[in-house]
């Protein structure tokens, strides 16, 4: 802008500021009206008197609170609730009928007595004498109250004891590998799958009827593992005489813990049965017993002679 020839603005001295325009003021270009609207937010957003924003804000005809107020929204809630509700009790019915969470929690139910004293069973289990399972109120005591009591702990943590062994094993005679460490380990638990589905087919087909469950036999079968560790560490420690004597004692400690622990449950008899019966069937348990036993020194030389060289 600029200014006439001969005159200078100061800043210090300004027109005074007269009063605010009224309405009908041809000098004012737009009307006040600010006055029936609330205080505004700095952010553009109607306010309450404590200068919050209002709730409920409607943004281009959608309310926030509608969600909250409408009757239909909180009978979708509601009935969306109630069917996952009923979803998550089918599911667990569904578990429940091939896992029993509360079976499954029996087998681990064990303590650092109960480990030591049922490691030393496994390897030293000639002077033991009493192999019946204690009861409480028809109930099996659990394992860290009843020695004899079959767990699932110990063959869990001898089964990855045996993958790590193995591993070492392997990469003390420069043939470790991800994959051979994997066949290895799924080798094992397939073998010890089938060993238990067997067991369970012989079983049926011949009618037997005994209080062994699928976990009772897994747990059986996954003791082999605590032979087979011992036995692969003599190996390494004192090479193939070591692994040939260790397999040997092992074996027949694993094949005598068998027969004693399934001879109270698989030999058990119904009051019922007649004389013939009675006689034909323990006849069929025994051999039942004794093949289960008489497989683990054949799993455990099938599953550890290729880690000793």
């Amino acid at each position: 802008m600029a200014y006439q020839q001969g005159y200078r603005a100061s800043p210090k001295h300004r027109a005074p500021r007269g009063p605010a325009p009224t309405m009908g003021d041809p000098t004012q270009l737009f009307d006040d009206t600010s006055a029936g609207m609330p205080p505004q937010h700095p952010g553009g957003y109607p306010s309450q008197p404590g200068g919050y924003p209002q709730q409920g804000y409607d943004m281009g005809g959608f309310s926030v609170d509608s969600i909250f107020t409408d009757p239909m929204a909180n009978v979708a809630m509601a009935y969306g609730s109630s069917m996952a509700n009923q979803g998550k009790d089918m599911v667990s019915k569904e578990i429940d009928r091939f896992v029993s969470i509360n079976k499954l929690k029996y087998f681990f139910a064990v303590d650092t007595k109960y480990v030591m004293k049922k490691l030393a069973l496994l390897m030293f289990p000639y002077t033991h004498q009493n192999w019946e399972v204690r009861y409480h109120r028809d109930s099996p005591m659990t394992p860290r109250h009843d020695v004899n009591a079959p767990d699932l702990y110990i063959p869990s943590m001898a089964f990855i004891t045996y993958i790590l062994l193995a591993g070492m094993a392997l990469g003390i005679q420069k043939r470790f590998s991800p994959e051979v460490l994997g066949v290895c380990a799924s080798t094992a638990l397939v073998w010890m799958i089938i060993e238990v589905l067997a067991l369970l087919l012989s079983l049926y087909l011949v009618t037997v009827h005994s209080e062994l469950t699928a976990f009772d036999l897994l747990a059986y079968s996954g003791y082999k593992y605590v032979g087979m560790i011992l036995t692969v560490a003599s190996g390494l420690l004192f090479g193939s005489d070591g692994y040939y004597v260790a397999l040997a004692w092992t074996s027949c400690a694993l094949m005598f813990f068998i027969v004693r622990s399934l001879r109270m449950k698989i030999l058990a008899t119904a009051s019922s049965e007649g004389v013939v019966s009675h006689n034909s069937k323990n006849r069929i348990r025994i051999y039942i017993t004794v093949a289960t036993a008489g497989f683990q020194p054949l799993m455990i030389y099938w599953l550890t002679f290729h880690l000793i060289r």
